[in-house]
C-alpha cells in the first residue's frame, strides 16, 4: 500500500500515470535490501531544497556501494518533468529511488553495473500549522555506524522506526523520543527534533547516528539569520523535560509542534510558529 495517491512513477526512461512494478524477484535490492530512496516535497508550485534532495539520494546510493546511473542535477529534472502532470496546487511527496540489480561477491556485494532507478510521485497532503504530536520514550535506539549504513538514507534502516512507533501507539503517544546507544537524544522515529528554553534553541549535534536533515539544517539556517540563538549540543531526556517548546523537522510536514513528552506539556509557541514562517518564506523567495 502507498502513502498517497494519485502516483506517477518514472521508470525505465519514461513517466507513466500508475504505481506501476519496478522491482523483479531476483534484484539484489529485493532480497539484500539495497535500496536507497529521498524525500522532498511539492506544495504551492514551490519545491524546496529539491536539487539537495537529489544530491543526497546519488550519495545515500554510493554509501550502499550502489552504482548511480544518474546525477543529481539529471533526477532534478526528471522530477521536474514528473511534477508537471500535476496541477500546481496539488501536494505532492517526490521520492527518487536507487536499487541493487546484480549481485557480486558470495551475492552479498553489490555487482559493479548500473543500479535500477526510479521516481515515485504521490499526492500527500501537508499537514495544516495547528497538527501536532506527542512523544515518549522507546527503549529501542538509534545504531552506530560501525553497525549500520548511517550516512545513507536507506529502506532498511527504517525497520527500527517502525518498532519505535508501534511500541509508542501501545503507549498510547504518536511518536517516540529516540536516544543513540549512548542515551543522548538523538530524534523522534520519523523527523529531527527541536527544543526551546529561554528563548534560545537547541539540537542535538550530528554524531553519526542520524541524519543531519536537508529540512534540520534549513531551520537553523533560517533562524539564525532572524536573530535566534541555535545551539547543537549533546542533549538528554531531561533537557527536554525542562524546554518551553519542542517542535519536530522533517520533510513530510516541515514542521510540527510538540504538545507533550511523556506527561511534560508545552506550548505550541512563537519559535515554532516563527520557524514555520520563516521556511515557506525562504521558500517563496527561492523559487
Amino acid at each position: 500500500m502507498a502513502t498517497g495517491t494519485n502516483i506517477k512513477t518514472y521508470f525505465d526512461g519514461a513517466w507513466h500515470d500508475a504505481d506501476i512494478p519496478v522491482m523483479r524477484a531476483g534484484d539484489h535490492g529485493a532480497w539484500q535490501a539495497t535500496q536507497v530512496f529521498d524525500g522532498a516535497r511539492y506544495v504551492n508550485d514551490l519545491a524546496p531544497d529539491l536539487r539537495a534532495h537529489c544530491d543526497r539520494v546519488v550519495r545515500s546510493a554510493r554509501a550502499l556501494s550502489l552504482h548511480p546511473g544518474k546525477t543529481g542535477a539529471e533526477i532534478f529534472e526528471i522530477v521536474w518533468e514528473g511534477l508537471k502532470r500535476y496541477p500546481k496546487d496539488t501536494p505532492v511527496y517526490i521520492r527518487p529511488n536507487f536499487f541493487g540489480i546484480d549481485g557480486g561477491h558470495y551475492g552479498i556485494v553489490p555487482a559493479e553495473t548500473e543500479a535500477g532507478f526510479f521516481v515515485c510521485l504521490e499526492e500527500v497532503p501537508i499537514a495544516p500549522p495547528e497538527a501536532s504530536s506527542r512523544l515518549t520514550t522507546t527503549r529501542f535506539h538509534r545504531p552506530v555506524l560501525a553497525t549500520a549504513v548511517l550516512d545513507a538514507k536507506a529502506g532498511c534502516l527504517y525497520p527500527n522506526n517502525a518498532r519505535m512507533l508501534m511500541e509508542a501507539r501501545t503507549k498510547g503517544y504518536d511518536n517516540a523520543l529516540v536516544t543513540d546507544a549512548m542515551g543522548n537524544v538523538a530524534e523522534t522515529a520519523t523527523a529531527n527534533i527541536f527544543m526551546v528554553r529561554d528563548g534560545e534553541i537547541f539540537t542535538p549535534i550530528p554524531n553519526g547516528t542520524f541524519l543531519n536533515g536537508i529540512t534540520r539544517q534549513r531551520h537553523i539556517s533560517n533562524l539564525r539569520a532572524d536573530g535566534y540563538t541555535v545551539t547543537e549540543t549533546v542533549l538528554g531526556y531531561a533537557d527536554f523535560r525542562e524546554a518551553d517548546e519542542v517542535f519536530m523537522s522533517g520533510n513530510l510536514n516541515k514542521v510540527t509542534p510538540v504538545l507533550e513528552f511523556d506527561g511534560t506539556n508545552y506550548q505550541h509557541g512563537p519559535v515554532t510558529k516563527r520557524a514555520r514562517e520563516l521556511y515557506w518564506d525562504w521558500a517563496a523567495s527561492a523559487a
